[in-house]
């Protein structure tokens, strides 16, 4: 069994509360952050204590570095000191071509996707190295390697920064007992798809994927509890790919 103190970023709802339900499954007490919808936060930390678990929420918009420093500091109050992160938190934007893509659009995914796990993980990073042991898991994606075209380039390419940080850090923290990893899912059952303004998207993909059919957010939380776990002490510097073959 596992135990430690884990947060997860974005962690109210699809693959960041599958994770807080798994991870707290697996002894893990969990602090989830949210920026919006409370009930779903609290109703995830409900099913958590109700299983025998121990789990907080924490507002919070990872964008900002005081909030950033104000999940960490609520963390490390109510939960003792942080073993591991998830950087969950992340946006699209609406779907379209990138021509028609606003300034604002990209800098609001950029902000959210790339400085804000940046942020995050400098926080675990400053409490990891005293204790020279760590995890974290960065929330990439398979665009990152296919792009995106006519859907949300500027996602994409928010992703493929996550994959040259996961990569660098990794390799600089290495040394000190601290590992860095990241998944890649494919397209998942998640409310992603309404928030970019096309929730058929699913039905429109699936076909795409070799295994036609989209990954339930349990099967992405799976590979991220994994790699947090002494099961995957030797593993670091990598993108696991979870997507069906795609």
């Amino acid at each position: 069994m596992t135990s430690g103190c884990l947060i997860i970023t974005g962690g109210s709802r699809g693959i960041g509360a599958a994770t807080a339900r798994l991870a707290a499954e697996r002894g893990y007490r969990v602090c989830l952050n949210y920026v919006r919808d409370e009930a779903a936060a609290l109703a995830t930390v409900a099913d958590i204590t109700k299983a025998g678990g121990t789990a907080i929420a924490v507002a919070g918009n990872v964008s900002s570095r005081d909030d950033v420093d104000n999940l960490f500091r609520i963390a490390e109050k109510e939960l003792g000191p942080i073993d591991a992160l998830v950087n969950n938190a992340g946006i699209t934007g609406p779907i379209r071509h990138f021509i028609d893509t606003d300034c604002a659009t990209i800098r609001e995914v950029f902000d959210t996707n790339v400085l804000g796990s940046m942020y995050c993980a400098q926080e675990a990073i400053r409490r990891f190295l005293p204790r020279r042991a760590g995890a974290i898991v960065n929330l990439s994606s398979v665009a990152a390697t296919t792009g995106a075209p006519n859907e949300y380039i500027h996602y994409a390419a928010s992703k493929a920064a996550i994959d040259a940080f996961t990569l660098g850090l990794a390799r600089e923290v290495a040394v000190y007992g601290i590992r860095v990893n990241a998944v890649a899912p494919g397209s998942t059952l998640t409310d992603i798809h309404a928030s970019a303004g096309e929730p058929d998207r699913p039905a429109r993909v699936k076909n795409r994927i070799p295994m036609h059919r989209l990954a339930d957010p349990g099967e992405i939380a799976s590979a991220i509890v994994w790699l947090l776990s002494e099961e995957a002490s030797y593993v670091t510097g990598t993108v696991l790919r979870v997507s069906g073959g795609f």
